[in-house]
């Protein structure tokens, strides 16, 4: 129970990574806030999951890329729970299309999700942040190595995140709070299967030869949202099977 008596935010916590890592934050000891925008039902199995560890959860509906529903979502946890500890900045998406066929409104809704709603969710949450808080921001292997075309957009948005963490770092650091970054590789979530359409070629991309499980990067994310990381800041930690190597 590192995590007794903290309180988290997940941001995009009703599937995936960042359901997994709300669940494992719970195991922790924390009560946990998520995020969601569509799943209403997905967001309510997380809660109930939480909950069945003995901690407290709500689950608050926000779009990363609605500045109000951002600054609304850490205003509803500290409002909830008294306190914000660890902010996992997870929420994001996917985007796969050759530049040319990437259209001015895909740009600006990429941009607003995985990179202003990262910067804005982090703006909020550093107000509550004091000594031992954590801030972990989930970015994507394609920022070590992008494997093939169609990656413009997504790579660029995630590489911003190398930026956000490390400046964020020196700025919070004297206040005794870590910002770190967690490259996830193939990880086996409804958004990229593992048994889907383009699973092979990703597996074979890694040195080890198979996908990740969500549960991997969450216990990643749980490692530098508790206190044995507080050393660690301004890092980042590839969860990604070798696909790096």
């Amino acid at each position: 129970m590192k995590l007794d008596g903290k309180v988290a935010l997940v941001t995009g916590g009703s599937r995936g990574i960042g359901a997994a890592t709300a669940v494992r934050l719970a195991q922790e000891g924390a009560d946990v806030a998520i995020t969601y925008v569509r799943g209403a039902a997905l967001a309510a199995d997380v809660v109930d999951k939480i909950k069945a560890t003995g901690r407290r959860a709500i689950a608050i509906a926000a779009d990363s890329a609605d500045a109000e529903a951002v600054r609304a979502a850490v205003a509803a946890t500290v409002a909830e729970f008294g306190r914000l500890d660890v902010l996992v900045n997870n929420a994001g998406v996917g985007w796969v299309a050759p530049v040319a066929e990437t259209a001015l409104a895909d740009l600006d809704r990429v941009l607003a999700v995985n990179v202003r709603g990262a910067f804005l969710v982090a703006q909020a949450a550093a107000e509550h942040l004091g000594e031992g808080g954590r801030v972990v921001t989930i970015g994507s292997c394609v920022t070590d190595r992008v494997p093939g075309a169609g990656m413009v957009l997504y790579a660029m948005t995630k590489s911003a995140m190398v930026g956000l963490t490390k400046a964020l770092a020196r700025e919070l650091a004297p206040r005794g709070v870590t910002v770190n970054l967690v490259h996830p590789g193939p990880t086996d979530t409804d958004m990229n299967p593992a048994d889907g359409p383009f699973a092979e070629d990703q597996r074979s991309l890694t040195a080890a030869g198979r996908y990740g499980t969500a549960e991997e990067v969450a216990d990643a994310v749980a490692y530098l949202a508790g206190p044995a990381s507080a050393y660690i800041t301004a890092a980042t930690l590839s969860v990604d099977g070798g696909h790096a190597a």
